[in-house]
């Protein structure tokens, strides 16, 4: 694992592995809050997202993202910079949509864990 080393050592369990998932989507792909969960056979996306939001900082946290492809509150400028640097799909915004910021597009963009190599998977 690649984090740093200020992060608490006694994660829980599940974070933990909330994170490992994390870290096995590629650049430019996401999984969405429910499809970590669903890989990882426990919680659903409301435990997955607070593992994020608690301990995610250390890895992708860009590639974990709500189901309906907006971009985390608050996240968003810091998220889009990553999306374009790894060329992330992303569905421009209308100029009616507020704040013009883009989506991404899910259909694209989503990663189903085709060929990662995590032994975890079920």
């Amino acid at each position: 694992m690649s984090r740093k080393s200020d992060e608490p050592q006694d994660l829980p369990e599940y974070a933990e592995r909330v994170l490992e998932v994390a870290e096995l989507i590629p650049p430019g792909r996401v999984m969405t809050y429910g499809d970590v969960a669903e890989w990882l056979g426990e919680g659903g996306p409301r435990q997955v997202g607070r593992a994020m939001a608690l301990y995610g900082g250390a890895v992708p946290w860009w590639r974990v993202v709500r189901a309906d492809g907006t971009l985390l509150p608050g996240h968003e400028l810091r998220a889009l910079e990553h999306y374009r640097a790894e060329s992330t799909p992303l569905k421009e915004a209308s100029r009616a949509a507020e704040g013009h910021l883009p989506r991404l597009d899910m259909k694209r963009a989503r990663w189903d864990g085709a060929g990662a190599d995590d032994g975890a998977h079920t």
